[in-house]
């Protein structure tokens, strides 16, 4: 408990690093468009921090690639669009959503209405 504390959830940088390979195994464009969407939701805060999200981006774009599905066919003409879209599967798991609940919790609480 302390080193995770320390160092960070062990499971969670193995994932990252996981993904970051497979990133980087992809063929162009595909690399570079994953690319940009990770930094779009890293900086918006769309991707919550969802792991699950960002793997599975990256088997969409290995599977796009294995197929030689032009980019366009992938995403469409709204980039932002199809990405804001993907990410909102994942919600449930963002930090957004686990703060939201926990202000909920401590309005509530605050106000005599918790539990």
């Amino acid at each position: 408990m302390f080193i995770e504390k320390v160092i960070g959830d062990l499971g969670e940088k193995r994932r990252w690093w996981s993904y970051k390979t497979r990133v980087k195994q992809l063929a162009e464009p595909y690399r570079t468009v994953a690319a940009a969407f990770e930094r779009y939701l890293m900086y918006s805060g769309a991707g919550g921090g969802s792991m699950s999200l960002f793997e599975d981006l990256t088997e969409l774009f290995e599977q796009s690639a294995a197929d030689r599905t032009p980019i366009r066919d992938v995403v469409g003409d709204d980039p932002v669009e199809f990405i804001e879209a993907f990410a909102r599967n994942y919600e449930e798991e963002s930090w957004r959503n686990r703060e939201r609940t926990r202000l909920l919790n401590a309005i509530e609480q605050a106000a005599g209405e918790g539990k």
